[in-house]
């Protein structure tokens, strides 16, 4: 095991007694000095090119405090000692000190993890969420009133610049709704059993609620349903699916259109899908498409992704209804998600 230098003893010793007086001042000073030296110990290690691991108790709003305290203090002795200090040491330390930074930061993330693996922590997730779904449905309302100038007419810049705040509103509450869905793993929006609806009227639904995203980016939204209108199916879940579909549709496509159709492939069987003009999907990401939490190439650590996320709710919500979620993808003609259900005719409503 390594033990710290003699720099670092020191100023872990002098940190200690500044830990203990801001906790005589405003609170309890804790394993303070415990916390200290392991710290010490860590920087040493980084120091030395040595993996660098932390007690889990530091990642804590006090181990922050700590590090900053060591930081000080080293920095403070480094001023006393003058020209007997060498620069590469202090650049040595310094990159230390950064090391156990990002090993805290990478603690405290795992730490979150697995509190929100536990039962409690995916019911504060919910609870959440649906805190955040609430206010975000009102933005949505209110957005759409005033670009279509119900409360007075509105300039071609407020036109535009209320498409943003509704595009932005809806790809928030759709997160929202995801991670409710996914912690709940798809069974809120699964009925009791099939009910009759109106594909038509699911259709216009969802190109309504995404169309001032269209609107604002230039793009055409189609919707090709096919008779007979009426079915016998899930409808909350269908037009979920086709909502997610459609929402990551625009997301991605800057030019051209995307296509929600219904294609019959029998007397009772129909083939949903939503289709883009977008860039297509690279092979590269084909491999990580449904997945929540992914790498992000350009920062360190899992990212929570809106479109994984959405894409693994459809994938689950496709499933739950008896069908497979499928993807066609081609640099040159765009992307098409697609799946087939059983919907028996239904009366017309």
């Amino acid at each position: 095991m390594w033990s710290a230098d003699a720099d670092l003893l020191a100023a872990a010793a002098h940190a200690a007694v500044t830990w203990r007086a801001e906790g005589a001042r405003g609170g309890a000073a804790g394993d303070g000095p415990t916390l200290l030296l392991g710290l010490a110990e860590a920087v040493q290690q980084a120091r030395c090119g040595n993996a660098v691991t932390v007690d889990a108790r530091a990642a804590s709003p006090a181990g922050w405090r700590q590090l900053e305290l060591l930081q000080t203090e080293l920095i403070r002795a480094w001023d006393e000692d003058g020209a007997r200090v060498s620069t590469a040491l202090v650049l040595k330390t310094w990159n230390a000190v950064e090391a156990v930074r990002k090993a805290l930061e990478r603690s405290g993330a795992e730490h979150m993890a697995s509190q929100l693996a536990g039962p409690d922590g995916l019911e504060l997730l919910v609870e959440v969420a649906h805190d955040l779904r609430s206010p975000l449905t009102s933005i949505l309302f209110l957005a759409e009133t005033l670009q279509q100038g119900q409360s007075g007419a509105v300039n071609k810049l407020q036109h535009r610049q209320l498409g943003l705040i509704y595009s932005a509103a809806l790809g928030l509450s759709s997160l929202a709704s995801d991670a409710i869905e996914l912690a709940r793993h798809g069974n809120e929006l699964l009925d009791d059993g099939p009910s009759s609806f109106s594909l038509v009227a699911l259709f216009d639904s969802v190109r309504d609620i995404v169309h001032p995203m269209a609107e604002e980016k230039g793009l055409t939204v189609r919707v090709v349903p096919q008779l007979p209108d009426h079915r016998l199916g899930n409808p909350l879940a269908l037009g979920r699916v086709l909502l997610n579909l459609t929402t990551n549709a625009l997301k991605f496509t800057d030019h051209g259109f995307v296509e929600i159709h219904a294609t019959p492939r029998g007397p009772t069987r129909l083939e949903f899908g939503v289709r883009d003009s977008g860039r297509g999907i690279s092979p590269a990401a084909l491999g990580s498409l449904y997945e929540p939490f992914r790498r992000n190439p350009g920062r360190e650590g899992f990212c929570f992704s809106g479109t994984g996320l959405g894409l693994a709710i459809c994938r689950k919500l496709v499933s739950a209804m008896g069908s497979e979620l499928r993807v066609e993808t081609d640099p040159d003609s765009g992307t098409r998600f697609f799946f087939e259900l059983e919907l028996p005719p239904a009366p017309e409503l």
